[in-house]
Parts: structure tokens; sequence; C-alpha cells
């Protein structure tokens, strides 16, 4: 099959490589389209752990095409979406469904081999079927949508509250779609630049702010003169980090769903500890993708907007290039399969 493989960081190519088989409690599916997360750029190049070499790809959607066991046989055939989470499902992490918090946890696309390629290995247990009538392209962003579902459960975002998301990449537009969902008021998206800001007006966002011609603080305060209850990072940078620790209202809650790339970062303790904010690290999808495809289903939200460009496997380097660089508007670039 062919395959984008990291050989080691820095160094990624196309490759020819054996069709995997599925090991018990396991199905193979074939990976009719794959999304491109800036995850796997930290992972290309090396700033996050994991097993080299390795096929990147962890936002996917395909169709079982063959399982470890015929206790699974059922699957196959079937059009699918699924967790990455490959957990033991015995010990009382798993069994309280927190499956991130398993000793035994590995990630397909991190520690195992993802859907940058023909075929992907995935665990039954995590499947979950794809309704006809949502695109494969969109039901692969059910991932970064349930990173977004996530959040707000942890942050116990209620129907009515102001919310502000800081960045306008694909977790910062998912909480905007989870967010609208919820019922949630006057929901802000605020980014350095005017890039996706169009983005998320499309997705329906009350209001943005592009801060490098805007003062965030003063803008903010005019759409929310009541202040601002919920407040997610998005970007894992140590200014809008600390710009959300300042502008959040007296015991509201602050989200952080940013990677911070490893860095330390600097804060001011009394915007917390004074105002009493709650303070939720979110940065996982904590077994969120069903949820996130019947949302799809029932039209309760629609992330076909953030699909900026569809091409084949073969076309990885452009998908990673046009990652890097962010073109206007661009949001994500998906792999979709092309008949040979």
């Amino acid at each position: 099959m062919k395959a984008v493989r990291i050989e080691a960081p820095g160094i990624i190519h196309m490759v020819e490589a054996p069709i995997p088989e599925p090991e018990e409690g396991f199905a193979r599916v074939k990976v009719e389209a794959c999304a491109v997360c800036a995850t796997d750029l930290e992972i290309i190049d090396g700033r996050i752990p994991a097993n080299y070499p390795l096929i990147p790809g962890h936002e996917w959607s395909g169709i079982v095409d063959a399982v470890g066991s015929d206790e699974d046989a059922s699957w196959i055939g079937k059009a699918v979406i699924g967790s990455n989470d490959v957990v033991c499902l015995k010990c009382d992490a798993c069994r309280s469904g927190n499956w991130r918090y398993c000793k035994n946890f590995e990630e397909i696309g991190f520690k195992r081999n993802g859907a940058y390629a023909e075929y992907v290995i995935v665990p039954c247990y995590g499947l979950a079927e794809k309704p006809d009538d949502i695109p494969f392209e969109e039901a692969a962003l059910c991932e970064p949508l349930g990173v977004a579902l996530g959040a707000m459960q942890k942050a116990d975002a209620k129907f009515g509250n102001t919310m502000m998301i800081m960045g306008s990449g694909s977790i910062g537009l998912c909480m905007l779609a989870v967010g609208k969902a919820m019922g949630m008021r006057r929901i802000t998206v605020c980014a350095r630049s005017e890039g996706r800001l169009g983005i998320a007006k499309q997705m329906g966002a009350y209001a943005t702010i592009a801060t490098e011609n805007k003062d965030l603080e003063a803008e903010i305060a005019k759409i929310h003169p009541d202040g601002t209850d919920v407040i997610v990072d998005a970007t894992g940078i140590e200014s809008c980090i600390q710009s959300c620790l300042r502008i959040c209202t007296k015991g509201g809650t602050v989200v952080l769903a940013g990677y911070g790339r490893g860095k330390m970062m600097n804060i001011r303790m009394d915007d917390i500890h004074i105002k009493n904010l709650r303070v939720i690290g979110a940065g996982n999808n904590w077994n969120m993708h069903k949820k996130a495809i019947s949302l799809m289903e029932d039209g309760l939200i629609d992330l076909n907007p953030m699909i900026s460009r569809r091409l084949p496997l073969e076309d990885f380097e452009s998908a990673i290039e046009m990652a890097r660089k962010r073109p206007e508007g661009f949001v994500k670039a998906v792999f979709v399969r092309v008949e040979h």
C-alpha cells in the first residue's frame, strides 16, 4: 500500500508499505479520508514523542475490510469513524470511560501507525458507523470535534453562558461549533489576523476580533459588558493565555485547549486567585467520537467550512506546506482516496 512515513524527525517520504493485518480485537480500515492536523507537524518535526519510523494521521474515516476475529465480522464493509485510543479496557480508568488515563495507553498516529496511508489498523471497540449522508472527509473531523466536546464538558459550560475563543484554527472553530450547538451566547472568536476569521463568521460567530488591529480587552468589554463566562485558549501561546486570564469574569472558567509545545510560561497568579477562576486543562478527545458523529448526523454541527483543500495522498508535501504556512482562509487539508 502507499503510505506517508516519517523515518525520523524531519525526514518524511511516500513509501510502499505492506498492507497490515489486524490482530484480535482490531479492524483494518480502508482509508477514505484523513485530515492533516497541526499536531502532525509537531510529530514530523520531532517535538512530540513518537515511535519512529511512523505513519502519522489520527483524523480519519473509511470502510472496514478485515477484522482480527470472527466475533467482529459484522463490521466488515461498514463505513466508520473511530477512536485512536489503544487501551486495556480492564483497568479502573478504562472501565470508567477515561481511556486516556489507561497505564497502557497508546495512540494511533503517535505510537502506532496512523492513517496517512491506504489502510490503518484500529481497535474494534472504538468504531462507530458513519451515517450515509455525512461525507467521509467531514466525518474525519470527528476527532477534533471530540476534543471540543470533551473540553466543554470538562468546563461545565452552560446554555446562555457568554463565550470567547482565542484562536481560529481547527480546535478553535470546533469549539465555536460546539458552543453554538449548546446555546452559548455572543460567541466571539479572536485571532492575531483576519486570515481565518472569515471562516468563524461563516460558522456563526457572533463577533470576531483581529488583535493586530484592535485592542482585545476593550473590544470584548463592548461585546460582553457583563463579563465573559467561558474563555477557551486554543493557541497554547503565553501572551494569549495571559489575556484570557485577565479577561475572564470573576468566577468564570478558562479552558486551556492549545498545545504549549513544552514551553515554560509565566502567568500572574492573582488573575486566577483573586477572581476565583476555574482553569481547566483540556487537550484530549475523551472518547467523544460517537457523540461527535451523532451531532453531525442531526445537523446540529457542520464542519464543512473548515475543509480548505481536498487532495490525494500523493500530494502530501503540498498539504503539509499549507498546514505550515496557513495561507489566507486556510484551515484544513484533507487527503481523500482516489481510485487508480
